[in-house]
């Protein structure tokens, strides 16, 4: 088991991003909600990880604190729930919200997620409910988004920005449609891949 990875941050792909750890590449997959308080690439980062192994793949996802990822293994002992669908529920909502919604019985919130089908939704909202009873929330709930104070990097050209971003919505389950609806909504040529990722899953939740 891979408990948490310590390296260089070398490549940051919504929602992917590879760490060199002493010359080895780490490819590490984390929740959006994680990816927006990552620092600048060249920096070095400390990843709490979650290590899955199948017969066609060996995959590592990665968090910020070690309740987003306890969160995270308790989405995996949901019926119907994998590692993908557990990243794109995180994706489209912090672990607070996501408890706040399971305690308010918010199906309606839960099904705006890409692959929460209702049965799903309800099923989470049964589940989980025991799961989360002593959850202890991380910060004070709110609503407002991460203030985006980095503006375009200089590397990145709108149109890449906006290309990556609707790579980075399908690859979390939104279909190509959805994403560029919701993408039509927030563009600016002044933001970046990251901030049209958060405008949109906004949008979509």
């Amino acid at each position: 088991m891979i408990g948490h990875i310590q390296g260089v941050l070398t490549s940051k792909q919504p929602p992917e991003v590879v760490l060199d750890v002493q010359g080895i590449g780490y490819e590490i997959q984390l929740p959006m909600t994680c990816f927006y308080q990552l620092p600048p690439v060249g920096e070095t980062i400390k990843l709490i990880t979650h290590f899955v192994v199948r017969e066609d793949a060996q995959l590592l996802y990665g968090f910020i604190s070690a309740s987003e990822r306890s969160l995270f293994r308790l989405l995996l002992k949901t019926q119907g729930v994998g590692p993908k669908l557990a990243l794109a529920i995180l994706s489209g909502m912090s672990a607070d919200e996501f408890v706040l919604a399971v305690n308010q019985n918010d199906v309606t919130r839960l099904v705006k997620l890409p692959g929460v089908g209702k049965k799903t939704a309800e099923r989470l909202v049964i589940e989980m409910r025991d799961r989360l009873k002593d959850w202890q929330p991380s910060t004070p709930f709110t609503d407002k988004a991460p203030v985006d104070n980095q503006g375009l990097d200089a590397r990145e050209h709108p149109a890449d920005a906006r290309s990556d971003a609707i790579s980075a919505l399908q690859s979390l389950g939104y279909k190509e449609n959805q994403a560029e609806k919701a993408l039509q909504k927030v563009y600016s040529a002044e933001h970046n891949s990251e901030t049209l990722i958060r405008l949109a899953l906004k949008q979509l939740s």
